[in-house]
């Protein structure tokens, strides 16, 4: 696609399939809502593979992947929807295991524990830390940013690294837009403090899941035969030209209300026209995930 060139609408992934080998998919927006599953879309995903094609499932979840794997039994997503998980709390924990000597602080709801599983970690106070390992709100639906700013003030006088375990700045959970560990650590990186960022729209994340799909498959993927699918433009969307490789962006996601979608279906010209004001540009979109 060329920068000026529009994104196509297509009607499901049934029409693009044939193009690729290997679909990198978003999780939350896209297979579930925090609440429930997309039946749809977890159709959509079995029937590519079938097809012969792999899927990889590419989450900004501050959890390894096989906690994420879990949660999505819970939800009802079948695991004949995919052949595998990476996250952000993977990449996150390579980061833990990489300073395993140093002390840590941790930020962030006890529910993200999992990414310190089995690992001997050192844990202290901002004052003790080596690092900062954020992975979002205590309480989501409560706290904002300012909540945090005497933190990241400390955090900042001492040159603590943040690594963020989740760069998405805002998820939807139901019917409720709630804010992402990303908040926090663009906000310390405005205050001049250093972040990694663990997950999309970064390139490890990508390496790493074309690592996997190489396993899977036994030989490396074209960039050419890669699609991300995912619901955000920032990270989804975003990552996806940033590494290369084509995207199919979801419009019923957290850009839902923006696109006119809470007022009926999908309008093309309202989603080309949004479209065109943004930074980056998907290969295509349709309204939700389906075949």
């Amino acid at each position: 696609m060329t920068a000026l060139s529009r994104p196509a609408h297509v009607e499901g992934l049934q029409s693009l399939a044939d193009r690729y080998d290997l679909v990198l998919c978003d999780v939350w927006g896209v297979l579930h809502n925090g609440v429930k599953a997309y039946e749809t879309a977890s159709d959509a995903l079995t029937r590519f593979r079938a097809k012969g094609g792999r899927v990889v499932l590419v989450s900004n979840a501050p959890r390894p992947g096989a906690s994420v794997g879990t949660q999505l039994d819970g939800f009802g997503v079948p695991r004949t929807a995919y052949d595998a998980i990476v996250t952000s709390g993977d990449l996150t924990r390579l980061a833990i295991q990489e300073r395993i000597d140093r002390i840590v602080h941790h930020i962030g709801p006890p529910r993200d524990m999992p990414i310190y599983a089995g690992l001997d970690v050192r844990f202290g106070s901002i004052d003790e830390a080596d690092y900062v390992i954020c992975s979002g709100f205590d309480n989501d639906e409560e706290e904002t940013v300012e909540d945090y700013r005497a933190q990241l003030e400390a955090m900042r006088r001492r040159g603590l690294l943040m690594v963020c375990a989740n760069p998405d700045l805002i998820v939807e959970r139901g019917t409720m837009i709630l804010p992402c560990a990303g908040t926090i650590a663009l906000a310390y990186e405005e205050m001049g403090g250093k972040v990694f960022y663990a997950g999309k729209p970064h390139g490890p994340v990508y390496d790493r899941a074309l690592a996997v799909a190489a396993e899977l498959t036994g030989r490396p993927i074209p960039k050419a035969r890669v699609l991300a699918v995912g619901d955000a433009i920032r990270t989804d969307i975003a990552g996806a030209v940033g590494f290369g490789i084509d995207s199919l962006m979801i419009a019923r996601g957290i850009h839902a209300e923006e696109l006119g979608l809470h007022n009926g279906g999908l309008v093309s010209d309202h989603v080309q026209d949004w479209v065109d004001r943004q930074p980056v540009r998907p290969t295509a979109f349709t309204e939700v995930l389906c075949w």
